[in-house]
């Protein structure tokens, strides 16, 4: 955001300032939430905004409402990136869950961009993996297998068939944090959020209103706090197609892919690619087998798309 006006610096110093939670977002208008738990409809100067949920801010109350004046420093923001425009999901989170399922498949090479995504913004992972009494979940968990392999912690989930045994495993896993959720159309995020915090649709409706929105809130990222002492919170997040990496650089690549990461260090190049070079620590990590073929024809396929000329 821009610096704060003569104005807001003059308020600043008469401590007129508040601070505040983003809780949601829609252009410049976004509701803000006070440390005491009240919520207000705030606006933004200027045209654009780059506000998002998760964001703490310092505002100008103004009758009912307020000003947005100034945005605190983030610890982490998880965005994609694709050739036209940036998405931002969300900031200052402590973990991210990736939902996937057995059915529909999911595609790995979306869930491998939230992941790079995600380590590149400094943000832990746990990837959930719903609909584990389905029977073709002994395929998703071999494909899942190179993750754990790699570190990455999989829970496994029945939101539908077993609640009260999903509500077991994510308790703990929510407890304190803030938590962004992502997942593609058909892996049980609304399931789970519901499951989660059974007033999510009537605060939805809320802020919908209160924003003047109507519908379109229903399909931006959402705030939800889990427990009355407000520690630990559940952010919603719209389901994607694509997931752009524009932000990444080709040579960075294989350092965000915990896998070749842990292969990197005495290769004969210092620039190489890691696909046809000789003397490649990686490619002989994957000739060992310590590197899934899968994993091997997305690190391609991404480093020839982030490769790809910029205009």
């Amino acid at each position: 955001m821009t610096p704060p006006s003569a104005r807001s610096r003059h308020a600043e110093s008469d401590g007129a300032l508040a601070s505040g939670l983003v809780v949601a977002a829609h252009g410049r208008h976004v509701m803000v939430e006070t440390p005491e738990g009240r919520r207000v409809h705030c606006q933004t100067r200027g045209k654009k905004s780059e506000l998002v949920v998760g964001d703490r801010v310092r505002w100008l109350p103004t009758g009912d409402g307020g000003v947005i004046e100034s945005m605190d420093p983030r610890s982490n923001l998880l965005f994609r990136q694709d050739d036209w425009r940036t998405k931002s999901f969300a900031a200052n989170l402590d973990q991210l869950l990736v939902l996937v399922a057995p059915d529909p498949v999911f595609s790995e090479s979306q869930l491998t961009r939230a992941l790079i995504a995600a380590q590149a913004a400094g943000i832990p992972t746990v990837i959930g993996l719903n609909k584990v009494d389905l029977p073709s979940t002994p395929v998703a968990r071999e494909r899942l297998a190179p993750y754990v392999a790699m570190g990455i912690r999989v829970i496994e989930l029945a939101l539908k068939q077993d609640p009260e045994g999903a509500l077991a495993t994510l308790r703990p896993l929510f407890a304190g944090r803030t938590t962004l959720v992502l997942g593609p159309s058909g892996m049980g995020k609304s399931t789970l959020i519901n499951l989660v915090v059974p007033q999510a649709a009537a605060q939805v409706g809320e802020i919908s209103q209160a924003l003047h929105t109507g519908r379109h809130t229903t399909t931006s990222t959402s705030w939800y706090w889990l427990d009355e002492a407000r520690s630990g919170a559940l952010i919603d997040s719209p389901g994607f197609q694509e997931f752009g990496l524009r932000q990444i650089a080709p040579e960075d690549l294989a350092g965000l892919m915990p896998d070749f990461a842990s292969a990197l260090g005495d290769c004969k190049f210092h620039n190489c690619s890691h696909r046809h070079e000789p003397g490649c620590s990686v490619r002989d990590a994957m000739a060992r087998g310590e590197i899934s073929p899968t994993r091997q024809r997305i690190y391609s396929e991404l480093f020839d798309e982030l490769s790809q000329k910029r205009w």
